[in-house]
């Protein structure tokens, strides 16, 4: 017996668009703030640049901005080359963040949904330092 089932083939394919958890060189592609009674955040929508395999594929997140969580957007501010004038008068503008970063992304589920989660940020500088320090551990791993 056959059966129809739409969307089907959407779920494969968007399977094989997903980035795995690592240590990935991104780009910051748009960045819009959303208001929430609660936790108001910054999503985000960064580019992958490197590893080459998953270069274009594209990456979305948050950045909370409650007050326990001002340290990792701070963090990802400093880490991105954010200006530092704007950043020493607590102003954040929307429009000057696309720099680039090494970014460990990481996925959890939560509820059944699997999310982003922004786990680390270095400067684009590190980059090599970064994934030759991967590359040494994996094998390291395997042995």
């Amino acid at each position: 017996m056959k059966r129809r089932i739409d969307g089907l083939r959407e779920a494969a394919q968007s399977a094989e668009n997903e980035v795995p958890d690592g240590v990935l060189l991104v780009r910051v592609e748009r960045v819009q703030y959303r208001w929430h009674a609660q936790k108001p955040f910054y999503a985000l929508l960064l580019s992958v640049l490197e590893p080459r395999e998953f270069s274009g594929r594209m990456i979305s997140g948050r950045l909370y901005c409650t007050s326990k969580a001002l340290w990792k957007l701070s963090w990802f501010l400093r880490d991105f080359g954010y200006d530092t004038e704007l950043f020493a008068r607590d102003e954040l503008d929307e429009t000057t963040l696309p720099g680039l970063s090494g970014v460990k992304i990481r996925h959890t589920t939560i509820h059944g949904t699997r999310l982003t989660n922004l786990d680390g940020f270095a400067p684009t500088g590190q980059w090599e330092e970064l994934t030759g320090s991967v590359a040494k551990t994996r094998s390291s791993e395997v042995a």
